[in-house]
């Protein structure tokens, strides 16, 4: 089982910068995919960024060129680094530990994004 903390939310202004980060507990973490999720008011949860458990990267087309996914198993760290934001951007962001094969998955409780000036 694992257990996700997300921090690093706040509020910033149009073009700004944040840097979330992901906090993992439990056992064969590093065997897991990771993701980044979020969820605009009265929209359905979306696919921000995905890295996998060997690296390979995948992003959602409204943040390509502008957000990067990374982790660091030994730190028990995923982060999402997210540069030139806009208001769009302005969600709850989600992680989520997945692995496919087992089909086992958890989420962390949430870390609000507000884009404002």
């Amino acid at each position: 089982q694992l257990q996700l903390t997300e921090s690093g939310g706040g509020l910033v202004q149009p073009g700004g910068s944040l840097r979330l980060s992901c906090s993992i507990e439990g056992f064969i973490h590093d065997t897991y995919d990771y993701s980044w999720y979020r969820q605009r008011p009265g929209k359905e949860r979306e696919l921000v960024a995905t890295i996998s458990s060997i690296g390979i990267l995948k992003y959602g087309d409204s943040v390509k060129g502008r957000f990067i996914i990374s982790r660091d198993n030994a730190k028990r760290l995923v982060y999402l680094q997210m540069n030139g934001l806009k208001p769009e951007d302005t969600a709850m962001y989600y992680c989520k530990g997945h692995n496919d094969f087992s089909g086992k998955f958890y989420w962390g409780q949430g870390t609000q994004v507000t884009v404002s000036a």
